[in-house]
């Protein structure tokens, strides 16, 4: 199925979150293992809290995300495959990304710390704050 605009908003309210995840999985958009801790971004306003090494953890992103994307190191995304924004960016900046984990953004936060395994498509989760 398709779902644009609101739909998508009410599509996401509906779907269950697991509890106690301790990996998330994914398509792996480019490869590389990276550890290092989460910093959830919801829109391009939240780039300023980017460190070198953080992990960007977002729904999706846009180029407005170019800043917080080349100090990053690695980007996990809600939604996406293979060929979205965060995928193609990732494969020119060289950066480990796992992209369509569905509920990234709604089991992490700020500070945790997650470790990379693209060889299988998972995040795994080290430490939760």
């Amino acid at each position: 199925s398709i779902y644009s605009g609101e739909n998508v908003n009410k599509f996401e309210e509906t779907e269950p979150i697991p509890l106690n995840v301790k990996e998330l999985r994914g398509l792996v958009a480019n490869h590389g293992n990276v550890t290092g801790p989460v910093k959830i971004l919801l829109n391009h306003r939240d780039s300023d809290k980017i460190m070198p090494g953080d992990i960007i953890v977002t729904k999706m992103t846009t180029p407005d995300f170019i800043v917080a994307l080349e100090k990053c190191g690695g980007i996990i995304t809600d939604i996406g495959g293979i060929t979205c924004h965060a995928a193609i960016i990732a494969r020119e900046m060289n950066k480990p990304c796992v992209t369509g984990t569905r509920y990234a953004t709604k089991v992490l936060r700020d500070g945790d710390v997650v470790q990379f395994d693209t060889a299988k498509g998972i995040v795994r989760i080290l430490e939760q704050k």
